[in-house]
């Protein structure tokens, strides 16, 4: 009996260690650093921005270890299902399509998003007015698709790119006369550099649903309720606590969470 009680407790101890040691393992997060001011690279080759210092807070609110992974938007969400990374925090916005594929946590932030376009350029209706023109976008963004199913059969030519940046030079040498994407990001990233000066803002607002969602979410993989409910608690917990609104003020001047 002895000896039974004796491998007993010898098992409890192993499963206990083995418990212990997986809540010790970082939390392996997939990044794109090339879309400020959300994520970009300092001179010295760190990540900085918004979700880099949100996915940090988030990782000491939920105790553990944030381990940065960094990868090309669209080799994200393939990358998070052969279990190279754990989650996904990258300005993903979480729509029906991606729901598909991955899980998400509740939102984390959500701005609008617009075109940008030579200043002065006036867009009464966009779908006739950017006819034949050419609108740079992200490979696999909800912007690439909204480009897709609703500009290019009105005769936009839609050029997707890896990276937004790479949409910013080719719209600065003449060889696009348009992007769509984030408002903030192409404020921050292009409109306030020297790079943007004589572009601006055109046309509406766009706010569809259906191809931008609900607002910018962390995915995980399909299946990992435990882990999403566990960033989504953490999400209202540094919102409760402070630590949110402390990340925001230093990227942003309004509430960028949204409704």
């Amino acid at each position: 009996m002895k000896k039974i009680a004796l491998l007993g407790a010898l098992a409890l101890s192993v499963l206990s260690s083995l418990a212990i040691a997986d809540d010790a393992k970082p939390l392996r997060i997939g990044i794109e650093a090339a879309y400020p001011p959300f994520a970009s690279k300092t001179p010295d080759g760190a990540i900085t921005g918004f979700d880099y210092d949100i996915g940090n807070a988030l990782c000491e609110e939920m105790k553990v270890k944030c381990q940065w992974i960094e990868q090309e938007f669209d080799g994200l969400i393939p990358a998070l299902k052969v279990r190279k990374i754990d989650a996904i925090l990258s300005s993903m916005t979480i729509t029906e399509e991606r729901k598909k594929s991955v899980d998400f946590s509740s939102k984390y932030y959500q701005t609008p998003v617009k075109l940008a376009m030579k200043a002065g350029t006036v867009l009464n209706d966009p779908l006739v007015d950017l006819k034949g023109k050419k609108v740079g976008v992200q490979r696999g963004s909800t912007y690439d698709r909204f480009a897709t199913e609703v500009f290019a059969p009105a005769g936009v030519e839609v050029v997707r790119y890896s990276s937004q940046n790479e949409v910013f030079l080719d719209l600065t040498s003449g060889r696009l006369d348009a992007t769509l994407a984030d408002a903030v990001n192409i404020d921050d990233g292009f409109l306030k550099t020297d790079a943007g000066k004589g572009f601006a803002f055109a046309g509406p607002a766009y706010t569809d649903v259906k191809y931008f969602g609900e607002g910018a979410g962390i995915a995980v993989r399909k299946g990992d309720k435990a882990l999403a409910d566990k960033i989504t608690t953490a999400i209202a917990a540094i919102r409760a606590n402070g630590k949110y609104k402390e990340v925001q003020d230093k990227y942003f001047k309004f509430d960028v969470y949204g409704e």
